[in-house]
């Protein structure tokens, strides 16, 4: 009997073929740097927590005595706050220290001044990873991002509702803040049942009233406020952009799930935001997203060596600060194209 000649490939059907096979290639160039130093990561969390603490004591002093020019300090304090988050990130990805229980405990601490539940979040930052770029699974971790098939098959009322979310001032400004300071303090709306999130949700609030209520009664209900309040807004627009803009590009990859591969689309799905060494430290590497996605268990200070042991890694998925900012109009995915683009590139599409 004679064998069936297979059906020659596509040039589109090659290019995914060699596009995965790169990507499993640079996993495993990734694979080498994963796993935490626990000297690295200690000096890492001194030089993060230290300096925030300190800021947050030199501000409510100053705010109590109505020494009203301590609240410069609120930008920086924001600042070092996202680092906070970026090790708690890293606990959650088992990343931070090699014992998993110090990973947990820690990461359960620092989400009492992030704000953010941290086996809740765990649980939906894994899932983050594990569908990232699949058309299908969207709705964990990430922004609601619609094609343009759904768009033009809403009503108008929820095609209004879609461009208000996804205007910058609600979108940044107001819901950032929203979503760590009361979004984040009630176990509805999540992308998991009521019955998995509700302990770590509930139980964190419980102990931020336990924390906070000593300082409050120390300093008082205004001066805790005015700010810890404006720090939390600080780091949630500085960690809300950082978030947006690793997976909200124009050249992105998304696709359906028959087509969907993990490796395929963490280096093409997630951006190599290129920022100055200073910015890039403060906001702990998490720029570098391609790597991240690649292999999550590598810490966030070895993203950089990671990086810099391979050039094709430097020249993927780069996405500059000028070129970022021209991504907040891009709102819908275009499944012909293949890429995101504006409200006003509808008729095009």
């Amino acid at each position: 009997m004679n064998k069936q000649t297979p059906a020659p490939q596509s040039e589109t059907e090659r290019s995914h073929e060699d596009m995965k096979t790169v990507a499993r290639r640079l996993a495993k160039h990734c694979a080498a740097y994963k796993g935490g130093d626990t000297k690295r990561s200690v000096v890492q969390l001194l030089v993060t927590a230290v300096p925030f603490f300190a800021l947050i004591a030199a501000m409510l002093f100053a705010v109590a005595h109505e020494y009203w020019w301590g609240l410069v300090l609120v930008l920086p304090a924001g600042v070092f706050l996202v680092r906070m988050f970026i090790i708690q990130h890293d606990c959650g990805h088992g990343s931070y220290f090699r014992s998993r229980s110090v990973n947990d405990w820690l990461g359960r601490a620092l989400s009492l001044f992030t704000l953010t539940p941290y086996s809740f979040w765990q649980k939906a930052h894994a899932m983050h990873h594990a569908t990232s770029g699949n058309l299908g699974k969207r709705g964990f971790g990430d922004i609601d991002t619609l094609t343009v098939a759904e768009y033009n098959a809403l009503t108008p009322f929820r095609r209004f509702s879609y461009r208000v979310y996804r205007n910058p001032l609600v979108l940044f400004v107001f819901g950032m803040p929203y979503h760590f300071i009361i979004g984040q303090r009630i176990p509805l709306g999540m992308p998991f049942p009521f019955a998995k999130v509700w302990r770590s949700v509930l139980l964190t609030d419980l102990v931020l009233v336990l924390l906070y209520g000593p300082v409050i009664a120390l300093v008082g209900l205004k001066t805790f406020l005015i700010v810890f309040l404006p720090a939390v807004a600080v780091a949630a627009w500085i960690g809300g952009w950082m978030f947006f803009i690793q997976h909200q590009f124009a050249d992105t990859h998304w696709a359906d799930e028959k087509d969907w591969d993990f490796h395929s689309a963490a280096i093409l799905g997630s951006s190599y935001y290129v920022l100055p060494p200073v910015l890039s430290w403060l906001t702990g590497n998490i720029g570098i997203h391609h790597i991240h996605h690649l292999c999550g268990t590598i810490p966030f200070y070895r993203l950089q060596d990671c990086l810099d042991a391979s050039p094709e890694l430097q020249g993927m998925s780069r996405l500059t600060i000028t070129q970022s900012l021209k991504s907040v109009r891009l709102v819908l995915w275009d499944e012909h194209a293949g890429r995101l683009i504006g409200f006003s590139d509808l008729k095009a599409a």
